[in-house]
C-alpha cells in the first residue's frame, strides 16, 4: 500500500476533482517548504559563506 494510493482514496469527489485537490495540496506543501522549512535550514547549510577570490 503506497502513500499516493491512500491519498487518492482519501480525497473526495470524481477523478477531475481529485486531480485538482491533489494539485492544491502539492502547491500548499511547496509553499510551506519555501516559507518556513527552507529559511529555517538556511543557516545550517555549510555552503552559505563562500567567497570568490582572496
Amino acid at each position: 500500500m503506497s502513500f499516493y494510493g491512500w491519498l487518492w482514496r482519501l480525497l473526495p469527489g470524481p477523478k477531475l476533482v481529485k486531480v485538482l485537490e491533489a494539485a492544491v495540496l502539492f502547491a500548499l506543501v511547496v509553499a510551506a517548504l519555501f516559507a518556513w522549512v527552507f529559511p529555517a535550514l538556511d543557516p545550517l547549510m555549510p555552503f552559505n559563506n563562500n567567497t570568490v577570490g582572496q
